[in-house]
């Protein structure tokens, strides 16, 4: 069988490899610098929620909100919008937040009854949401390893699961550099993200098992490209496909729906990369490490 190859992705690994480097080595430089920026949901905070009655303009809101805290996030409730969920890494004790509400029933005839949550919690919470993200992403890891692992062999394992890790370094990366807010949804999408890097991985990987009981003669790097030629289209086009309903939600979506739509953005992206231009390299230099390895064996045996 005769391998025919357009892109050629194991032979230029290294500046795949240095361009996710300089990325995640910026990135946690910076997070050990200045740290990530944690949201309320990590850090603790103050959350109110009123009824307004009526759908009242976020610019209308924050004419308000700007006086107690500029970087207060501003989430509507309700099926008509008609309540308004305010949070803020503020500790705004009673007073302050008395004064706040007091500020929205006067401008828009409320009543005490319309004060829903009046609250402030501690970065214990935040904590405990940290910890239990960290243990879902090892668990979900694990399991995947072992999936993978079961499915083909170790070796495609390993290097799907270093692409994964690769993928949420890189995202982290991202929001330490533009030092994005990171809240509770960013675990959810994190751990969709897992999930549907490694269908892009499998997916090539699936196909290199085929292109190799076919073409036992040839190397691993140019099953492995022919076997990315035959895939990259329609691991674009799927993510494409997806990525255009995201950017949707995020363009027309709420503050919430943004919070949990940004890091599936930014995720499916760097899935696709390390998908095409990690996974497979890595499986690639795995292999020569064994081939090697084997090769002293039977220089040692035979001496």
């Amino acid at each position: 069988m005769k391998l025919k190859k357009d892109l050629k992705v194991t032979g230029n690994y290294r500046m795949y490899f240095s361009i996710s480097l300089v990325i995640i080595l910026l990135g946690m430089a910076l997070a050990g610098f200045r740290g990530f920026n944690y949201g309320i949901d990590f850090t603790g905070g103050t959350l109110i929620e009123i009824n307004m009655e009526k759908y009242v303009s976020t610019e209308e809101i924050r004419r308000i909100t700007d006086s107690f805290d500029p970087g207060m996030q501003i989430n509507y409730i309700g099926e008509e919008r008609d309540g308004i969920q305010l949070k803020t890494t503020a500790d705004l004790n009673n007073e302050k937040r008395t004064e706040l509400f007091g500020e929205f029933a006067s401008k828009y005839d409320l009543t005490q009854k319309d004060l829903m949550k009046s609250e402030q919690f501690g970065p214990s919470i935040g904590k405990e949401i940290k910890t239990k993200a960290f243990v879902s992403v090892i668990i979900a890891t694990l399991a995947m390893l072992v999936y993978i692992s079961f499915r083909f062999q170790l070796d495609f394992g390993i290097a799907a699961i270093i692409a994964l890790i690769h993928d949420v370094l890189v995202v982290l990366s991202i929001y330490s550099i533009f030092q994005i807010p990171l809240n509770s949804p960013f675990v959810a999408a994190m751990l969709t993200v897992v999930g549907y890097s490694i269908n892009d991985t499998i997916v090539v990987f699936d196909r290199i098992r085929e292109n190799m009981a076919g073409a036992k003669r040839d190397s691993h790097e140019e099953v492995a490209d022919l076997s990315i030629n035959q895939t990259i289209s329609r691991s674009i086009n799927t993510s494409l496909t997806t990525l255009l309903a995201i950017i949707a939600l995020y363009i027309m979506g709420v503050e919430s729906i943004r919070e949990f739509t940004l890091p599936l953005i930014a995720g499916i992206s760097v899935g696709v990369y390390s998908s095409i231009f990690i996974a497979s390299p890595i499986w690639v230099m795995i292999n020569k490490s064994k081939r090697k390895h084997q090769i002293k064996n039977i220089a040692a045996n035979r001496s």
